[in-house]
């Protein structure tokens, strides 16, 4: 307010070289505050002053100049396009290339801050030439700079196939997964970050991340202490796994499933979100590989996620990947339904405060569970307290086993069941009045009335 950019401005061309840098500093934190202030430093025309002498200055000029940038570009894509407009990216580049560990890493964590935005201006940073030199950087000895590099080439890659080939081309996925065991959490994270925003594209890009022999090594990250080291190993095994039953077969093969299964177990929260996701994906691809996520106990834990967990986007994943296991086979239902997991689904769809989305998951969930499900036990209790849109689910099951089952047909009548099934109210001709005829076809008359 005080007009203190523009006063500043000029010093940017000061001839003591300490007095550019402390500029330069200033400006930075400025533009750091928020948007207005970045809006302000850019409009103030400081940036073309800032690059035009960049290559001639010293290191400490140049990462306070690095900082300015990535004050600015952090803010929004139009910022960032202004950086890039200004001409940073080819000083950012050259940058990259200095001598110093410091001027790599702040030029490195601008390219992050302008990438990040959109694949437009991702793929400005890649055709200024700095996917290589951020390679490279991921192969010195500085942590700091390897983790900066690490984010950016992740930064770089999540928004198309065609950006996260590029890092590929580059070399990059070998050098990333050598840093897997490496006792640096933070790195850790940034790494397996960049790993799973290159295999969430394609199978083929996914392919290319497993040949690089993440197996079984990544499975020590559902260990670490580190939450988000495990949130980030959980996120890269489920983006192999959901593009096809062999990558999935190949994280089963690994003992990957057993891990995830233990990784949810151990955590809670958004933690849990990735490990959760990757078992419906297994599950989803074939009858075998759900009932390798059976075996492996893999349908507790899921259940514990549904009554312990207060979010509901946590719960729909829970819902969502226990009908991926359930809805093959009558055998995958059983082990569904034997869980008690079908009363805690009917109680989440039936609870007002679920939201819209949670209801639709766990509505799908049921139908998809119920429609295999031939085990009467587990479907007596819900006959008393599922809605109508669940009940037709229900009575067809009953409908489909009771003619063939002398057993079930007495046991139906001493616990209520065809008593229940006469109190419902079915639309003439519709199909649910179908099924209750089926049912009522197996009695005698008398026993009915």
């Amino acid at each position: 307010n005080s007009g203190v950019v523009c006063l500043l401005r000029p010093l940017l061309l000061d001839v003591v070289p300490s007095i550019r840098q402390t500029t330069a500093l200033a400006f930075g934190r400025l533009a750091d505050y928020d948007v207005e202030m970045a809006e302000a430093v850019v409009k103030a025309g400081i940036l073309p002053q800032l690059i035009c002498s960049l290559p001639k200055e010293n290191r400490y000029y140049k990462k306070a100049a690095a900082f300015v940038l990535r004050a600015i570009a952090k803010h929004s894509p139009q910022l960032a396009q202004a950086v890039v407009q200004s001409g940073a990216l080819e000083m950012l580049v050259i940058c990259l290339e200095d001598f110093d560990p410091g001027v790599k890493e702040g030029a490195s964590w601008g390219l992050g801050y302008i990438a990040r935005h959109n694949p437009e201006l991702s793929q400005a940073v890649v055709d200024a030439g700095a996917v290589p030199l951020l390679v490279l950087c991921i192969q010195e000895p500085e942590i700091a700079l390897k983790r900066i590099a690490a984010s950016t080439l992740s930064d770089i890659s999540k928004h198309s196939p065609e950006l996260a080939q590029t890092v590929v081309d580059a070399g990059a996925i070998a050098h990333l997964a050598q840093m897997i065991p490496n006792p640096d959490a933070k790195l850790k994270r940034q790494v397996l970050s960049a790993l799973s925003q290159i295999a969430k594209h394609s199978v083929d890009l996914a392919e290319l991340v497993v040949e690089a022999e993440i197996f079984p090594v990544v499975l020590t990250c559902l260990k670490d202490s580190d939450e988000y080291v495990k949130k980030n190993g959980a996120t890269l095994i489920r983006e192999i796994a959901k593009h096809t039953p062999e990558l999935s077969q190949l994280i089963v093969n690994s003992g990957g499933v057993a891990a995830v299964i233990d990784c949810i177990g151990s955590c809670r929260g958004t933690v849990r979100l990735p490990g959760i996701m990757t078992l419906g994906y297994v599950a989803a691809h074939s009858e075998n590989l759900s009932m390798a996520v059976i075996v492996s106990k893999g349908i507790p834990p899921l259940c514990l996620c549904l009554v312990e967990e207060h979010e509901d986007h946590i719960k729909a994943a829970a819902a969502w990947a226990l009908g991926q296991i359930g809805r093959h086979t009558t055998e995958h239902a059983r082990h569904v339904a034997v869980a008690n997991v079908l009363p805690t689904l009917l109680d989440i769809f039936v609870d007002p405060r679920s939201s819209e989305d949670l209801k639709t998951k766990t509505k799908k969930a049921l139908k998809n569970i119920l429609q295999k499900c031939t085990y009467l036990p587990a479907l007596e209790p819900l006959l008393h307290e599922a809605p109508p849109s669940i009940m037709k689910h229900i009575i067809g099951q009953f409908s489909k086993v009771l003619p063939h089952d002398n057993k079930a047909r007495r046991l139906f009548v001493t616990t209520g069941g065809l008593k229940k099934v006469q109190e419902i109210k079915a639309e003439p001709g519709s199909l649910l009045q179908e099924y209750i005829n089926t049912i009522n076809n197996c009695y005698p008359e008398e026993i009915v009335r």
